[in-house]
């Protein structure tokens, strides 16, 4: 391809994947368990030993049905970073709200996600949602433990897991009178997997 037809593969690329999150949003707060199944790959794995989009639907299906009368899903920053042709990977901010019962509860989290390719049109191959906090709207979650569902006692989330420069920092106690090293920057494809830097996925607990 010429240079110019990898660029706009390159931006039509980006723009279906961004339509993909949105999509998922909709679909999952609409409850159509089809039209949101079919966002992800034909193979998608769904727990340790099942395969496919019907074991995700129905897991998905009773998730809902168990822990929500209703969600509503607000996008934020999107960023995606292309792999190769037929691989890409993106974090996506979101913040939530949830009918649980006699409590509304509010979230922060992002996606970290894996997107493929396949027969000219992108899916889902992951999503791995950190969390930050859920709380009660009239309830600010102030403190460590910030995951606080109904019913359930509250536990810390993984909002920060996935990216070792958070715990650094803080680590880090910087002398006021020694300017600090800047490293160079990462090139443009590579920035979230520079900010990773090989951070193994943590054990996300969904609720």
């Amino acid at each position: 391809m010429s240079s110019l037809e990898q660029r706009i593969e390159r931006l039509e690329s980006i723009e279906e994947i961004r339509q993909l999150a949105a999509r998922y949003a909709l679909s999952l707060d609409m409850r159509d368990m089809d039209a949101h199944v079919n966002l992800f790959a034909p193979d998608i794995r769904v727990g340790r030993d099942k395969v496919g989009r019907a074991h995700f639907k129905a897991w998905q299906d009773a998730t809902l049905r168990d822990q929500f009368t209703g969600t509503s899903h607000h996008l934020g920053q999107h960023l995606i970073e292309l792999i190769d042709r037929d691989h890409a990977c993106g974090v996506v901010y979101s913040k939530n709200e949830h009918e649980c019962g006699p409590e509304w509860v509010v979230m922060q989290m992002l996606y970290w996600d894996d997107y493929e390719r396949i027969e000219g049109r992108w899916y889902f191959r992951r999503r791995l949602p950190c969390y930050w906090y859920a709380s009660d709207l009239n309830k600010p979650p102030i403190g460590d433990l910030k995951m606080r569902w109904p019913g359930r006692e509250p536990y810390r989330g993984t909002f920060h897991d996935l990216f070792p420069s958070w715990s650094e920092f803080w680590a880090r106690r910087p002398d006021k009178d020694v300017l600090p090293e800047v490293a160079p920057p990462v090139p443009l494809e590579q920035f979230l997997r520079g900010m990773r830097r090989d951070t193994p996925a943590p054990r996300i607990r969904v609720r």
